[in-house]
């Protein structure tokens, strides 16, 4: 078990680390956080099987239905800057136009 949550906070760090770099551009940060979201409910689903913590168990699923609103005001917010300006390209958009 040590072995895979070390994989899992790996994935989670390496994802984290995308977003810091990749930040420029929506879609990439966009796919790194769904990489740190996924590692998350990976590593929180482990521990609960793990710990045999049953009032836990709920947990998961209400990291998945964040998941899923997270990742539906992203894609809904890539789509409105895309048709607006064309492209993801954060630094040349002004976000403070109405």
């Amino acid at each position: 078990m040590p072995s895979i949550s070390t994989n899992i906070i790996l994935a989670f760090t390496t994802a984290l680390l995308g977003v810091l770099i990749y930040r420029s551009h929506l879609m990439s940060s966009l796919l790194c956080l769904e990489g740190m979201m996924l590692s998350m409910f990976i590593l929180v689903s482990l521990t609960t099987l793990n710990l045999h913590f049953s009032l836990a168990t709920v947990t998961p699923i209400i990291l998945l239905v964040f998941a899923a609103c997270e990742a539906a005001v992203g894609l809904a917010l890539l789509v409105m800057v895309s048709n607006t300006y064309g492209m993801d390209y954060i630094q040349n958009l002004n976000l403070l136009q109405c």
